[in-house]
C-alpha cells in the first residue's frame, strides 16, 4: 500500500469516528436559499499618471504592478508597462471593476526588477484607489530600491473619528504616496517623508468595519497637510459560504477560506516568503453530511471580500482555476444575508503529481503542540498546520504550485514556530531543509523525526529552598511577562500560554505590545503590522487573560532597526530631533494609557533600558552625555498627569538594576510603582556558588541597593516595588557578565529572544532555577517587596533554548511552587 493511500485510509477512518459529531459553524444552518448568481463586474477605467524621480534610467520602462494580497503580493503581481508621457511622467489607464479596492505599486525592469522605496529606504508595501466611476489617480514616487533619496518632502496628518458617534477611530489603515501607517488610539495618525506633489490618500478598516475613505491630498516640502476625516461605520450581515470540493479531496482535514481582511487570515504585513496571509488565523469550514462545506461569517456591508478557498494557506494548496492559474474570488457584501455557494474547480496546477509527507514525532513532542511544515522554494515561507493521524503520526498533501518549483526545500516544527523550534537535522535560519524533487506520479515521504531542537528529552530535577513560605496579601504581584518578540503566528497560541501562566499559581500577566521605530531623522515610532501586535489582538489577549482569572499589566516595548545603542548614537539629539522624539513619545505612552484603560489592566509600566539616553541627565551607552533638553523632567511629568486622565489605574516605571543605578530622576515620585528589571549578579566570580550563597547576595541586594531606591523614591513607604526577574538558562546565568564574541560582556538579561544561537554559552537549567530559588527565597524574608515578575515568558510553545524564558524549564517549577506559597 502505498503512503497516500494509507493515509487516505487513516482520513477516511477519523472521518468515519467524528460522524455523528461533525463540528460544524456555531451559526450554521443549511442552505435555504438559492445561491446568488454572479452577474457580470461592471468596470471602469481608471487613469494612473505617476511622477517618478529624475534619475530614472529613460531606457527601462516604468511598471504598475497590481498585487494580490491573499495568494502574497509577490507571488502574484501583474505587471502593466506604462507610457512616457515624458522624462519624468508615465501614464497607463486600466479597465478596473466597479468597487474593487485596488492594491498597486509602481516597479521599473532593468536587467532586475527594480521596485519603489520611500524616502526612508523602506519598501513600498502598496497604494491603495477605491474604484467608485472612471477617475484618474496622481502619485509621486519616492525613490526606487537601487537609487536615493534626493529631495524635499512633507507630511500628512490628521485624526479618524466615526462620523456617527464621534468617537476615535483605532487601528485604521492610512496611506499615501506608499507610506502606510496605523491610526492610534486617539485616531491620530501621521505620514511623513511624503515626495511633493499629489497623492492618493486612503483610509481603509482592516477588518471592514467603516466604509473606504478616499481622496487626493496636495503635498509641500517642509509643510503639513491637515486632513481630519470622518469614517462612516458599516453594518454587518450574515454571509453563507457553501462550497462543493473536487473528489480527490481529502477527507477530514481543515478546509479554509483565505481572504483579504483581518478576520479571513490576512495580516497586513510582509511575512517569510512574501505572504501575508496566515492558515492558522483562518477561518475554518464545516463538512457537511452531503460532502460540501459551509460557513456562516458576519460581514461588514458594501466591503469587497477578495477570497479564495485552501487547504494550506494563500499560496500553498490554494484553489486553482481550471487553466492552473491562482483563483481569487470577489464578493461584495450585499445589505442582506446572503448565501453564496461555490465550486472548487481543483486543487492542481502543471504536471506534478502530489507529493504526501508522513511523519512521525518524537513521545517527547508536547501532546498540545500542532506539527507544522514548511516549504523553501525560494527562501522559507511561512508554515502549515500539517493534519493528525492520531498518535504521533502527521501527514500533509502538498498539491500545488508544483507548476512553479522543481526542487522544493522542507522542514518540521512545532506549533507554527519554524526556526526556532525545529527538528534537529534542520534548525534555525540558515538551513534550506531536506530536499524532494516534483514527479509526474504521485510521490510519498514517509519520515521519522528523532528529536526537536530546543526539546530535551530529560531535563535535570531541581528543589526549592526549603524554607517555610510566607504567604502574602491578595494585592501581592505573581506575575509573568511575556516575551517582547512578536510575530502574527503567536496569536492562535495565547489561549494556550495564558493557561499555562495560570497553572503557576500566577496572578498576573504582563503582555508586551509596542510600536516601532520607522525613520530615525525626525524620529517616527508608530504601530506597524506584524511587527507590533494590532489594536485588537491585544484586546483578544486581555479578554482571554481575564478568562483564567490572571490580572493584567501593560508595558508597552518599541522595537528598534537596529541595536538600541547603535540607533541612539546614531541619532543627531539636536533640539529639533528631541522636539520630535517628545511628541512621538508622548503619542505611544497615551496610546498604551488608552489601551490599557480599555482592556481592563490595572497596570501600565512605561520606561525601560531603552529610555536611558532620554531621562533627565541622560547618557549614552559610552557614558557620554545625549543632550537631552533641561526640561526633560517637567515633560514627564505632564505626560503622567495626561495619562492619569485616561487611566485611573496603576501606572508603574520600568527601571533597570543594577544598570540604572540608585539615583531616580525626580519626576518619578508621581508614578504609583517602581517595576525592577532585575538581572542582577548573585555570585561574580563563581558560577558554581552554593543555595545559600546566592540568597544571601540577593538578600544583600535588597536590603542595600533596593531599600536604598525605594527610601529615596518614597520615604514614606506608600508605593510598591516589583521585582521583575530575568535569567538565562545558560552557565553562569548569575553571574554578571556572559561571553560574547562581539561585546566585552553580554549582560544576562540581553537573552530574551528566542532559540539565541550563541556558542560561547552552554546551556544549563539549573542555574537559572538557582537564581529564581534565591531571588524569591530573599523575597520571602522582605515583607516591603510588592511582587515578583518571571520577564521573557515565550508565548507559543515550550523551547528548552538559552533564553530568559521558564517556560516548561525546571526554573518554572520553582516559580510554581514560590507563587503557590505567596498566595493568601
Amino acid at each position: 500500500m502505498t503512503t497516500r493511500s494509507s493515509i487516505l485510509l487513516a482520513l477516511l477512518s477519523l472521518l468515519a469516528l467524528s460522524a455523528c459529531n461533525l463540528p460544524l459553524s456555531p451559526a450554521y444552518v443549511p442552505p435555504q436559499t438559492p445561491p446568488t448568481p454572479n452577474p457580470e463586474e461592471e468596470l471602469a477605467v481608471v487613469t494612473f499618471r505617476v511622477e517618478v524621480p529624475p534619475d530614472t534610467p529613460a531606457d527601462e520602462p516604468v511598471l504598475l504592478s497590481v498585487l494580490d494580497e491573499v495568494t502574497g503580493l509577490v507571488l502574484n503581481a501583474h505587471r502593466y508597462q506604462m507610457e512616457a508621457v515624458d522624462a519624468t511622467h508615465y501614464v497607463l489607464g486600466l479597465p478596473l471593476p466597479v468597487g474593487t479596492v485596488l492594491k498597486y505599486r509602481y516597479s521599473r525592469q532593468g536587467n532586475i526588477l527594480a521596485e519603489e522605496h520611500l524616502s526612508n529606504g523602506r519598501p513600498v508595501r502598496y497604494r491603495m484607489v477605491q474604484v467608485l466611476n472612471p477617475m484618474e489617480v496622481q502619485d509621486v514616487v519616492s525613490r526606487w530600491n537601487d537609487t536615493p533619496f534626493n529631495g524635499e518632502s512633507g507630511r500628512i496628518s490628521g485624526v479618524l473619528t466615526d462620523a456617527q458617534s464621534g468617537e476615535a477611530v483605532a487601528g485604521a489603515l492610512v496611506t499615501a504616496g506608499g507610506a502606510q501607517t496605523l491610526s492610534n488610539s486617539r485616531g491620530e495618525y501621521l505620514l511623513e517623508g511624503l515626495p511633493p506633489g499629489t497623492h492618493n490618500l486612503v483610509v481603509y478598516a482592516l477588518d471592514g468595519a467603516y466604509a473606504t475613505f478616499q481622496q487626493q491630498a496636495r503635498v509641500a516640502a517642509g509643510s503639513n497637510t491637515p486632513a481630519d476625516i470622518a469614517l462612516q461605520p458599516n453594518p454587518r450581515v450574515d454571509v453563507t459560504f457553501v462550497v462543493h470540493v473536487p473528489e480527490d479531496t481529502p477527507p477530514a482535514v481543515p478546509l479554509r477560506l483565505a481572504g483579504n481582511l483581518l478576520p479571513l487570515g490576512n495580516t497586513f504585513a510582509d511575512l517569510r516568503g512574501g505572504v501575508s496571509t496566515l492558515a492558522a488565523r483562518m477561518p475554518v469550514l464545516s463538512p457537511l453530511p452531503d460532502g460540501t462545506y459551509g460557513l456562516i461569517l458576519s460581514l461588514p456591508v458594501g466591503v469587497e471580500i477578495r477570497y479564495k478557498y485552501t487547504l494550506g494557506d494563500g499560496f500553498w494548496n490554494s484553489e486553482r482555476a481550471a487553466n492552473g492559474t491562482f483563483r481569487l474570488r470577489r464578493l461584495i457584501v450585499p445589505p442582506q444575508p446572503v448565501t453564496i455557494e461555490d465550486t472548487i474547480e481543483t486543487w492542481h496546477a502543471g504536471e506534478a503529481a502530489p507529493i504526501t509527507f508522513d511523519i512521525t514525532v518524537p513521545e517527547t513532542t508536547p501532546p498540545e503542540d500542532d506539527i507544522s511544515i514548511q516549504f523553501y522554494p525560494f527562501g522559507w515561507m511561512e508554515p502549515l498546520r500539517m493534519w493528525s493521524l492520531g498518535g504521533r503520526r502527521w501527514a500533509y498533501i502538498l498539491y500545488s504550485p508544483l507548476d512553479l518549483v522543481n526542487t522544493l526545500g522542507y522542514r518540521y516544527c512545532r506549533a507554527d514556530q519554524c526556526g526556532h523550534a525545529d527538528d534537529e537535522r534542520t534548525p534555525g535560519a540558515y538551513t534550506t531543509g531536506q530536499i524532494v524533487q516534483t514527479e509526474r506520479d504521485p510521490l510519498g515521504v514517509p519520515d521519522q523525526i528523532e528529536r526537536w531542537r530546543w526539546l530535551e528529552n530529560k531535563l535535570p530535577a531541581v528543589s526549592p529552598s526549603q524554607a517555610e513560605v510566607n504567604s502574602r496579601a491578595a494585592d501581592f504581584v505573581r506575575g509573568v511577562e511575556w516575551q517582547t518578540f512578536y510575530q502574527p503566528s503567536i496569536t492562535p497560541h495565547a489561549e494556550r500560554a495564558l493557561a499555562d501562566i495560570a497553572a503557576l499559581h500566577a496572578n498576573t500577566v504582563v503582555l508586551t505590545p509596542g510600536w516601532t521605530f520607522t525613520r530615525q531623522s525626525p524620529p517616527v515610532l508608530e504601530p506597524v503590522a506584524g511587527e507590533n501586535p494590532l489594536w485588537g489582538e491585544v484586546m483578544q489577549w486581555a479578554q482571554q487573560a481575564r478568562a483564567h482569572d490572571l490580572r493584567l499589566a501593560l508595558r508597552p516595548v518599541p522595537r528598534f532597526p537596529t541595536a538600541v545603542a547603535v540607533w541612539w548614537s546614531g541619532a543627531p539629539r539636536d533640539f529639533s530631533f528631541w522636539v520630535s522624539w517628545f511628541d512621538q513619545y508622548r503619542a505611544f505612552a497615551l496610546h498604551h494609557a488608552d489601551l490599557a484603560a480599555r482592556s481592563g489592566t490595572q497596570t501600565l509600566i512605561l520606561g525601560g533600558t531603552w529610555m536611558t539616553p532620554a531621562l533627565p541627565g541622560g547618557t549614552l551607552a559610552d557614558g557620554s552625555p545625549s543632550n537631552v533638553p533641561p526640561d526633560a523632567d517637567q515633560r514627564y511629568r505632564q505626560l503622567l498627569a495626561e495619562i492619569r486622565e485616561r487611566f485611573d489605574w496603576k501606572i508603574a516605571w520600568a527601571w533597570p538594576y543594577p544598570a540604572g543605578g540608585l539615583e531616580l530622576p525626580a519626576f518619578l515620585s508621581e508614578v504609583d510603582q517602581l517595576y525592577i528589571l532585575w538581572s542582577a549578579p548573585l555570585s561574580e566570580d563563581n558560577p558554581q556558588a552554593g543555595r545559600e550563597a546566592l540568597r544571601a547576595e540577593a538578600q544583600r541586594r535588597l536590603e542595600e541597593d533596593i531599600r536604598t531606591i525605594r527610601e529615596r523614591w518614597q520615604p514614606a513607604g506608600e508605593k510598591d516595588i516589583v521585582l521583575a526577574l530575568a535569567y538565562p538558562s545558560v552557565d553562569g546565568s548569575f553571574t554578571a557578565c556572559l561571553p560574547d564574541p562581539f561585546a566585552e560582556c553580554l549582560p544576562p538579561e540581553a537573552i530574551d529572544y528566542p532559540a539565541p544561537e550563541l556558542p560561547l554559552l552552554d546551556l544549563e537549567f539549573t542555574q537559572q532555577a538557582a537564581a529564581y530559588d534565591a531571588v524569591l527565597a530573599a523575597v520571602n524574608q522582605t515583607d516591603w517587596i510588592g511582587g515578583v515578575v518571571s520577564r521573557g515568558y515565550y508565548v507559543p510553545t515550550v523551547l528548552h533554548d538559552k533564553s530568559t524564558s521558564i517556560r516548561g524549564k525546571p526554573a518554572a517549577e520553582i516559580v510554581r511552587y514560590w507563587y503557590d506559597g505567596f498566595a493568601p
